[in-house]
């Protein structure tokens, strides 16, 4: 699915499909000719060298699947037919790691003289790390629905899932202790939505926020997100302060020890080292 790799790209360009959508009523009973480009960005080499079009998309198949989802499909806007389009693309070929795609409308009821409209988009997949934590009740109830709420999530893909480890309470407030992991995943939501859609999952476990690092059923934290920096009111990545909290880099040094911190440039290995180098007594020779 998603490859770190995937800088060779398929095009394809001017497929024509009749379809029907628009916002005008006219549009969607008559009907009238799209034209399709798609760039597919994915690893073409082991389809380069082996010779074997089970290792690369098969374009031919990929337009006739354009074509039927086109048709298949009635929308208002342009916007729509691209987004929707997309993800359709992204889901359903797993070799496509992201696309970018045009809708073109040459016989939109525009009354002036104009050549085409346009709508252009980029859509793929992203690799995100997040922590997962539970002390109360039945922790490990609790994660394991979490998880499988993740694993069920049309748009999420769970790659990798670390062991739970047991850790004392972060932040000074008295409570149980902690059973604390590590996930890899893949995902096609951006990052506010997918803050969405763990806040979703933690209510939908019983999680309430009165209290700043307090007990919880469970947390979902987003603590990576490709190699990028972001921060808005409610979000903020990488996540705050993760070199120095052991309860995520031991159950992430387990799944991704040689991911780079896109600030502090250093190995999940090299943070999660140096904090327990910290830790250590000091001791003295006399």
């Amino acid at each position: 699915m998603y490859d770190v790799w995937a800088e060779d790209v398929i095009k394809i360009e001017g497929l024509e499909v009749f379809a029907h959508h628009g916002v005008f009523p006219e549009e969607k009973e008559k009907g009238q000719k799209f034209l399709v480009n798609a760039a597919l960005h994915m690893d073409a080499r082991r389809a380069g060298r082996e010779d074997a079009l089970a290792l690369s998309t098969d374009y031919g198949d990929l337009c006739h699947f354009i074509t039927r989802w086109m048709q298949e499909n009635t929308c208002r806007l342009l916007e729509a037919v691209a987004e929707r389009l997309s993800e359709a693309i992204l889901l359903k070929y797993q070799l496509i790691a992201a696309v970018d795609l045009e809708i073109r409308k040459p016989e939109a009821p525009i009354d002036l003289p104009f050549g085409c409209v346009s709508v252009e988009v980029h859509r793929g997949w992203h690799r995100v790390y997040l922590a997962v934590g539970s002390n109360i009740g039945f922790r490990e109830h609790y994660i394991e629905e979490g998880v499988n709420a993740l694993r069920i999530h049309p748009l999420i893909c769970v790659k990798k899932v670390s062991q739970m480890i047991r850790t004392k309470p972060y932040g000074g407030v008295e409570q149980e202790d902690f059973l604390n992991g590590a996930l890899e995943i893949e995902t096609l939501l951006t990052p506010e939505e997918l803050l969405e859609a763990l806040h979703r999952i933690e209510d939908a476990a019983g999680r309430t926020r009165e209290v700043h690092w307090g007990p919880r059923t469970l947390d979902l934290d987003i603590l990576f997100y490709d190699k990028l920096v972001y921060e808005s009111d409610d979000l903020t990545i990488p996540h705050v302060d993760l070199e120095n909290r052991e309860f995520v880099l031991e159950p992430l040094r387990e799944i991704a020890p040689g991911y780079r911190h896109p600030v502090l440039h250093r190995t999940v290995e090299q943070l999660a080292g140096a904090l327990a180098a910290e830790s250590e007594p000091v001791t003295g020779t006399q």
